[in-house]
């Protein structure tokens, strides 16, 4: 509402109101969890078909590449940011994703939110989609900006490192382009090279209502000398009054059968570590 103010001069000029602050983002929910995967793999590292009927997954994956661009000193993810290329068997597209992670303190997702909306992330950007990755003891805030580019060939492959890097400049975001400084997010990714790729196996399925998936990432190994399989189990909600009850049931589920590891996954982070 504006206000009338008049001076002792007879002067008199409309005040314009402050300017009210964007309202935080409001999240949907990712819960993950790490699952043994001497227990609910078969040799061939394809999920047991006990895991297939609990978990009420389709027996047929989707194949998905993905790499990960950072410099070699991990610039963009000392700021929190992550620089994502892939590839999906069934679609046309690459997807470039930019996230940016702001970790949840002692569950108070608020304090983080406010944070966010401190550095522009607000309710009012539609570029971007809020979550919350919720795992086994913490919580992550992320903020995911995709852009897709139509693909050259069918299947998975990539492009050239070159190739994918030029289109991730290109498709750049200002947010991430100018995140601490003038053009800095433009100069770490020239700068970035590729951390992968990784061809990982993604079942779908049904669960409790949920849509579910079980992933398979074979993921190099800390001595370099072969990979490792990291198996992850996940559903995605918007329903943030419902999403703690279906971790627990979730999370009940994998324990009783001894598939469950009690422990957060750093998949992202363990890549950029190994390649």
């Amino acid at each position: 509402m504006l206000s009338i103010v008049t001076l002792g001069s007879g002067l008199t000029f409309l005040e314009a109101p402050p300017a009210s602050a964007a309202a935080n983002a409001v999240p949907s929910y990712e819960v993950k969890f790490l699952a043994k995967p001497e227990l609910v793999l078969s040799n061939d590292g394809t999920p047991r078909s006990e895991v297939i009927q609990t978990l009420g997954l389709n027996s047929a994956p989707h194949s998905i590449t993905v790499e990960y661009f950072d410099t070699h000193a991990l610039g963009l993810d000392a700021q929190g940011w992550n620089v994502r290329f892939r590839k999906k068997d069934n679609k046309n597209n690459y997807e470039l994703t930019y996230k940016k992670r702001y970790p949840v303190i002692n569950g108070d997702i608020n304090a983080a939110l406010t944070l966010a909306n401190q550095e522009g992330f607000d309710q009012s950007d539609d570029n971007y989609e809020a979550e919350i990755d919720w795992g086994y003891n913490k919580q992550t805030l992320s903020f995911s900006n995709t852009k897709k580019v139509d693909a050259k060939t069918s299947g998975t492959p990539l492009p050239s490192e070159k190739e994918a890097l030029n289109l991730l400049l290109d498709k750049l975001p200002g947010k991430l382009k100018n995140w601490s400084a003038s053009n800095w997010g433009k100069q770490q990714l020239t700068q970035a090279r590729a951390y992968g790729p990784i061809t990982f196996h993604r079942y779908e399925g049904a669960w409790n209502g949920q849509e579910l998936t079980l992933e398979v990432w074979p993921i190099r190994n800390a001595s370099g000398t072969g990979t490792e399989n990291v198996v992850e189990v996940s559903f995605k909600t918007t329903d943030s009054s419902a999403v703690s009850g279906l971790r627990s049931q979730l999370m009940q589920v994998l324990q009783n059968k001894n598939w469950l590891i009690p422990a957060d996954g750093l998949k992202t982070q363990t890549i950029l570590e190994r390649y």
